[in-house]
């Protein structure tokens, strides 16, 4: 049986997982959601697996391995789902081992043991103390795991001085089709007598075909470092044995998955070299920067990459790399070529620069080198370089940059005419190719941009991979330089090779999977590429005609008013899964559950508006993927492709409560601002569960809230409009938005920025609603619940007050204030939207534009700031940061921390409990108890504040009530 004949049946097949929640200790997933899930991954493929386990131990792998042998059925292990090929897709039992198997088993001397699912990044991390690497540096270092960088044989753009995954993995303790449990490294000829026997007869018998199919390696295989393409059976030959690169787990890097499944792997470490520095040039023309990269190299830098002009439009389009693009360029040139030196002390680097400026007048370039040495800068050009590939899938609409000759590498005297040639090829089929990334070994990665929707572009797409191949044979390049084969490039090795070559393949295959269960159909007998019953955007792939957005979406191309398109901006490539202690994604970094990802919520969301999951946006399955969604924005503004969950939450609330109504809780969160005016006026009511028994334990049986949780306290003092006056539009006033949460729980906060922005000059006031009506509104609690009709009523009473006055709105709660910046556009879309979405402002954002000058005094010597979600999203961190820093002789350290945890109500219901925790324990919590007493804890979000006195019983302060105090 191969993964293309399993009878549909077998497809979720429940007997096949109560089996393995029988035999192991590991998550069993078999849902229409999750098997949705992991149908796809960083490819244009989609392939609906069997089913998923996570497994605990490598003992759970043995285990659903000895089930599906007996079973029939394929197994693919799989890391983070990066990959661009079709790797990671296949009807199997997907094995997912980034949650438990991600440990380094131990280190010694410059060798690492470790698990197939700890990341790169997380490795590199564990290391750091040895003053050792990992050297093999794929962009995607954050969420790669060593597993899958092994079965890809990864290289990074360090190739040039370490060489590839192959070069530096020692052993891999293989798990074979079969059962048997072998280490693969180094062996002798003789192989030894703890060999069992059918181990040996296996490698006797690949060393018999290395010695057989010698001569035709040689003469086939191309002379290039960046050659990943089938098996890597050279290691299988008396030449590379004798050469000392004889080792066998050289063949089981780069074998995707169809060979064996790593349960670790012996990895060789480098030395760190502390030192770098770039040196950007600077190049009229692409081809002038091609023709450079071959004299470039001879200066021995670490790497040189390339950026295109369509790369530096469209990373200029985003604005968090806008201004690092800008830094780096001189004028408006066509390429950049990034020259990075690495060394352990300064002068014999900047010796290097001094060389690359020489060379670039020689070439005919002088003064077109952008010295780069401080370290802050050099970390904001990686951001933008990693994020490479997802700078290039930032493109709106159908067509999208492709991936299926991305990698092919050539010799660097040919890589001028090479890539000309190949961008002819591009313009005959009507298309353009973007270019970045290895100039320093000849393997660009290029993507056309064809609409894989459309049949046509389904059949440019196999003419101009045939072309292209066909270019890459006449250069004797390679035509698989970094990604792998996969699907894309597995069917072109017998054109690439020979049908001699591939014969080989296909029995290194079988001698190690005689029944074919390994991940089949990769490398080996593969599909036809362009075959559309594999695809993500299959022959049949077309939008739910009933699901109406509730939301404005016109922004996105597409069906559904632009909805569907919003969500296929989700290019699979996992950056969500990064786990520093920023903001993307809290809840997959708390659960480390691909449904609670980014990545996850989008897929689980396509395939309900696309009628792939029963029930659509109102389904259950829908609603367990979002069901941990705390509409941080992390994803707004960290995601490269734009994706906004967010904002995506609204439309599947909408649709639950459309068809299943509102619980009791979601509906007295939702009506706050209607009832909390009278609340107010008698707060021992509403604050009564706090002290009186009992109260607290039924409020988390009617309402659900965690009773061992403080609520919010309304106080008898709330803020009322007419503590300040309306405004008049004179010169001066600043309209303040006193949002709900602060007027009745911490009406000190608002009253606290009237007096900030009085000290500071202006006059301060209050917009009002029409005549005996209750206070204006951001209709944030309305859409937190999916009423947004309610909300829209909310933004139309606020709207009309404020557009009245052409004045600037300061509020100073940032998921209210920044609703009026966001949401607002998408409520009622327009031009008096997009007005006041250009005057909402944060105070601190307003202070730190305005720069009035404000008499201060010392408060304290140190200030620790937590950023609220909300602030990071929109980038107005850095200016409440920078307005406490004016304060005399106060130190400001912003806390790297992700989402508090709180999130609205979130952190407050006895369901999220544990995961709210979870969170905040990631990076907040721990760095609040590290503070020490007396100084400053400053976080500028209600939610954010609770959260840190409930779980640390420290108190933290609104950055504008340490203005208050501060002023003179």
């Amino acid at each position: 049986m191969n993964a293309f004949t399993i009878p549909k049946d077998r497809i979720g097949d429940s007997r096949l997982a109560e089996a393995l929640r029988r035999e192991t200790a590991g998550e069993v997933l078999f849902s229409p959601g999750d098997r949705g899930r992991y149908a796809t991954d960083a490819s244009i493929y989609q392939m609906e697996p069997v089913g998923v386990l996570v497994p605990r131990t490598v003992a759970d792998v043995e285990a659903a391995m000895s089930l599906c042998r007996a079973e029939g059925i394929p197994v693919l292990p799989r890391g983070g789902g990066t990959s661009q090929c079709g790797q990671t897709v296949n009807r199997a039992l997907v094995i997912d081992c980034t949650k438990y198997l991600r440990n380094v088993l131990k280190v010694e001397g410059d060798t690492a043991t470790v698990q197939p699912g700890i990341t790169l990044g997380a490795l590199n991390a564990a290391l750091a103390k040895e003053k050792k690497f990992f050297p093999v540096d794929p962009s995607t270092w954050q969420r790669c795991t060593i597993g899958g960088m092994a079965a890809n044989n990864s290289c990074g753009s360090k190739s040039i001085r370490y060489g590839l995954m192959a070069d530096n993995v020692r052993a891999i303790d293989a798990l074979l089709a079969d059962g048997t449990r072998f280490n693969f490294g180094e062996l002798p000829d003789n192989l030894g007598a703890g060999v069992p026997a059918g181990v040996a007869d296996l490698i006797q018998s690949l060393r018999a075909l290395g010695v057989r199919e010698a001569a035709e390696i040689a003469a086939r295989f191309p002379d290039q470092l960046r050659r990943v393409g089938g098996y890597n059976i050279e290691a299988l030959t008396p030449a590379a044995r004798a050469a000392g690169r004889g080792n066998l787990a050289r063949l089981l890097v780069g074998s995707e998955g169809t060979l064996a499944f790593s349960a670790a792997l012996d990895l060789k470490l480098s030395p760190v070299k502390p030192r770098k520095v770039l040196g950007i040039c600077q190049f009229p023309s692409f081809r002038k920067a091609m023709e450079a990269s071959q004299h470039l190299v001879t200066l021995d830098p670490e790497a040189v990459e390339l950026v295109d002009r369509t790369m530096i439009d469209l990373g200029r389009s985003i604005a968090m790399y806008r201004a690092t693009i800008d830094r780096i360029l001189i004028g408006e040139p066509d390429s950049l070529l990034i020259v990075e030196f690495h060394g352990h002390e300064d002068a014999p680097l900047l010796r290097s620069l001094d060389a690359l400026d020489e060379m670039m007048a020689d070439l005919g370039h002088p003064g077109q080198v952008v010295r780069v040495v401080e370290p802050g800068f050099q970390a904001a050009i990686a951001e933008v370089r990693e994020a490479g590939l997802n700078i290039m899938m930032s493109m709106k609409g159908d067509g999208k940059p492709v991936s299926f000759i991305e990698d092919c590498a050539v010799a660097l005297p040919d890589l001028a005419d090479y890539t000309e040639r190949l961008n002819d090829v591009f313009a005959r089929y009507g298309s353009k190719g973007t270019w970045y990334a290895h100039a320093s070994v000849g393997c660009l990665h290029v993507r056309p941009v064809l609409n894989m929707k459309a049949g046509e572009d389904v059949a440019k797409m196999r003419a101009i991979a045939e072309e292209c191949f066909a270019l890459v044979r006449e250069y004797k390049g390679s035509h698989s330089g970094e990604h792998g084969d996969g699907i894309v490039r597995s069917e072109f090795h017998e054109s690439m090779f020979g049908a001699r070559i591939v014969g080989a393949f296909e029995q290194v295959k079988d001698a190690f999977d005689p029944k074919g269960l390994l991940n089949p159909g990769r490398i080996t007998r593969a599909p036809r590429m362009d075959d559309r019953t594999l695809f993500r955007y299959g022959p049949d792939y077309a939008a739910d005609p009933a699901i109406a957005p509730a939301l404005d979406w016109s922004a996105w191309p597409g069906p559904q008013g632009g909805l569907l398109g919003a969500v296929e901006m989700c290019n699979n490539n996992g950056t969500c899964r990064k786990s520093d202690a920023n903001v993307m994604c809290p809840s997959f970094r708390a659960t480390q559950d691909e449904q609670h990802l980014t990545r996850g919520r989008a897929n689980t969301l396509r395939l309900a508006l696309t009628g792939q999951l029963p029930g659509g946006l109102a389904s259950a399955e829908v609603a367990a993927a979002m069901e941990l969604c705390v509409s941080c924005k992390g994803c707004k503004r960290e995601c490269p492709t734009g994706v906004d969950m967010a904002k995506l939450k609204i439309e599947v609330q909408a649709a639950r409560a459309a068809t299943h109504g509102l619980s009791l809780k979601d509906r007295v969160i939702a009506t706050m601002p209607r009832w909390a005016p009278f609340a107010a006026m008698a707060p021992f009511i509403p604050n009564a569960r706090g002290w009186v028994p009992g109260l607290a334990w039924l409020s988390e049986k009617l309402l659900g809230f965690a009773a061992g949780r403080s609520l919010p306290r309304f106080v008898g003092n709330a803020f009322h409009d007419a503590e300040l006056p309306a405004p008049s539009g004179a010169a001066g006033e600043v309209i303040l938005f006193p949002d709900l949460f602060n007027r009745y729980f911490e009406p000190e906060n608002i009253r606290a920025a009237a007096r900030v922005l009085r000290a500071a000059g202006y006059r301060p006031v209050v917009a009002r609603p029409a005549k005996g009506a209750r206070p204006l509104d951001s209709g944030r609690t309305y859409l937190a619940a999916g009423l947004v009709a309610e909300a829209r009523a909310e933004a139309r009473r606020t709207l009309d007050a404020l557009a009245a006055f052409d004045l600037p709105v300061v509020g100073i709660e940032p998921s209210c204030l920044l609703t009026l910046r966001d949401e607002f556009l998408s409520l009622l879309p327009g031009a008096a939207a997009e007005a006041l979405s250009g005057r909402a402002v944060l105070i601190g954002e307003f202070l730190a534009r305005e720069k009035p000058a404000l008499a201060l005094k010392p408060v304290a010597t140190a200030a620790h700031i937590h950023g609220h979600c909300h602030q990071k999203a929109f980038s107005a961190f850095p200016a409440a940061v920078a307005v406490l820093a004016g304060i005399p002789g106060l130190k400001v350290t912003p806390i790297a921390s992700s989402c508090c945890g709180m999130a609205g109500s979130f952190g407050y219901e006895a369901k999220n409990l544990a995961v709210s925790r979870a969170m905040a324990e990631l990076a907040l919590l721990p760095a609040i108890r590290a503070i020490p007493a007396g100084q400053l804890i400053v976080a500028d979000g209600t939610s954010c504040r609770h959260q840190i006195k409930d779980l640390t019983g420290r108190e933290a302060l609104h950055s504008v009530r340490v203005l208050d105090l501060a002023l003179a």
